[in-house]
Parts: structure tokens; sequence; C-alpha cells
């Protein structure tokens, strides 16, 4: 087993309200109980001085490197700022509302035994306040920030990895640079694509090096009783779609949605037929809810898609008159 003495790895926690405090704690105790124990802990307080101050006086985060986001309001400014601080050759990511199993850490530095492995994550399972809704598809677990029915399920290379669960060498970041803070989330912002675009250009840049999804680091993700509403779930979808176009127009569209066009391709189809074969065959009446789900996730989807794709357009067009009107006549 790698060692964090091989390896150090520090993990990154940001946190941005009081309302996660007993999450926050959490997280921290269960990084502290790790197999393979981190070489430090840092928590970034994204510009709210009262966070900052009840967790300077808890006992509970004694050890903790607390820091105060001082750059750009928001996650992907929060994760830049634990970027330039952390102090270890394995920077982890941290959700400040999930829990990970105790052999999290051990199971992502199995993967960096091969030098090609420049990052890894893995798997993020659903906690929800009660029971599952019956409703709600697996294939749409990333509404609640976790993984869902149709990535691997044994160690593979990827292109992209989830905020929640990911971890890097150092390197990376001299590759790819930061986190883009203009598609990042910001406070309950619904807007959110700041990951993966990062993973996906770190994959355009390094070459042959590799992102590793292993499935055996898991984490459970906290699901609050508002997101398991089928409000949000048509809200998180929209938004889903809106920054997907965002994040498209950075990277490209044939990297940006290469994963998109299979899941809608294969694991969509596959999950509406399962919902609608349960119904038929008497295993669960609700199957024909979840197919329903599906369809209208991937409606409401692709309308959020086509709006940020409209949005880009128009202020392409928007600037590019700028430019024209600003520019002396004898320039353009």
């Amino acid at each position: 087993m790698v060692s964090s003495m091989d390896l150090p790895v520090s993990v990154i926690i940001c946190a941005y309200t009081e309302a996660r405090w007993t999450d926050l704690l959490a997280a921290v105790a269960a990084l502290r109980t790790q197999q393979t124990p981190p070489y430090e802990i840092v928590v970034v307080v994204d510009h709210n001085p009262a966070l900052f101050e009840r967790a300077s006086n808890e006992p509970d985060l004694e050890g903790v490197r607390l820091l105060a986001n001082s750059g750009p309001r928001g996650l992907s400014g929060a994760r830049n700022a634990g970027v330039a601080h952390a102090r270890g050759a394995i920077l982890a990511f941290l959700d400040d509302d999930a829990i990970p199993e105790p052999d999290w850490l051990a199971q992502l530095l199995l993967a960096y035994r091969d030098p090609r492995v420049i990052a890894a994550g893995g798997a993020i399972e659903p906690l929800w306040p009660g029971a599952r809704p019956r409703w709600f598809p697996e294939e749409f677990d990333w509404v609640v920030g976790c993984t869902y029915r149709g990535v691997p399920t044994a160690p593979m290379p990827v292109q992209r990895l989830i905020g929640c669960n990911m971890s890097f060498r150092r390197e990376a970041f001299d590759l790819a640079g930061g986190f883009r803070s203009e598609i990042g989330q910001v406070g309950h912002d619904l807007m959110r694509s700041d990951d993966t675009e990062f993973t996906i250009r770190l994959w355009q840049r390094c070459g042959d090096r590799v992102l590793l999804f292993v499935p055996q680091a898991r984490v459970r993700h906290r699901v609050t009783e508002g997101r398991a509403s089928r409000a949000y779930f048509r809200a998180r979808c929209y938004a889903e779609g809106f920054s997907k176009a965002q994040m498209a127009r950075l990277v490209g569209s044939r990297d940006g949605l290469a994963a998109e066009r299979d899941y809608v391709a294969r694991t969509l189809p596959s999950g509406v037929a399962r919902g609608l074969a349960d119904t038929v065959t008497g295993r669960d009446p609700d199957g024909i809810r979840r197919s329903a789900a599906i369809l209208a996730g991937l409606a409401i989807t692709g309308c959020g898609y086509l709006s940020g794709t409209l949005v880009g357009w128009l202020d392409t067009r928007r600037r590019h008159s700028l430019t024209r009107y600003l520019l002396p006549r004898g320039a353009r």
C-alpha cells in the first residue's frame, strides 16, 4: 500500500455557508480516520467572515489549515486558493457535504503507483434524506452531484472527473492552469462546470498521461430534502445544459460533449427501456415514472444547452460589433 509519506496528500475542502457546518465537521472527522492519513487538511472559506471566525474557534478543526479565499468569489476561486497554498504532492478535493469511506485516500493513492496517472477520481454515492425517491432515475444521479448509472464499474482512463471526489498530481496545474471562475459555482447558483472544463483541459494537454476513474475510491454525498424534489431536478437539468454550452465553447464541442453523446445514445435509452420493463413485468410500478423522468430530464437539459448556445452566440456577435465600432476606421 502506498503511504502518505511516499506521496503526501493535501485534501482541500471548500466551504461557503454555515448551513453545512455539521457536514463540514463530519467530513474532517472522516479524513482523520482514513486508513492512509492525509498529509494535511486544507479548508478554504469562500468570502464568509462569520464562517471563517467560527471555524477558527472550533476545537474539532484544530490542526486544520484554514484559509480565507481572497480571490474571486465562488468555488473556482476557493479551489485555486487551496491549490496555491497546499503543500502536498497530490491535491485531493472533497466537497464540504461529502463523507469519504475509510479507504478513500488509500484507493486514490494506489492509482498513482503508475507514473502515467496524473489525476484520479472516484465514485460518489448519494446520501438521501430518507428513502431514495422512487421516481428518481439512477441515470440522473449527476443532478445531485453523484456518479450515475453508466459510468465505469472498474478502474478506467477517462476524460473528466467530478469535483466532489477528484485528485491531481501537482504538475497538473502547471500543465492546465487553474479553475475558471467564470464558469464555476457561486453560492447556491446551479450553474457549474469548472471541474469538468478543467479536467477536459488537462486531458487535452497531458499527452500520454492518464486521468483514471477509480470506482473503489468512494465518498457519500449528502442530498438535502430540497435537492430530492422534482423542482430541483428540473432546475438542475436546465442549468447543466446551459453550463455545458459554456464549457463546450472553451474546450471545443468535440471533446466537451464526447461523454454526453455516448450518454444520450446508450445510457438513457437503456434507462428508459429498463423502467418500462420494470412496470410491464410488475417488478416495480414506478419504473414508468423513472422512464418519464429520463425523457423529461433529457428535454430540459437540451433546452438549457440551446439557451446557453444562443446566449454565447449573441455575446460573440455583441463583442465583435463592439470591436468593430471601437477600431479606428483605417484599422477595420
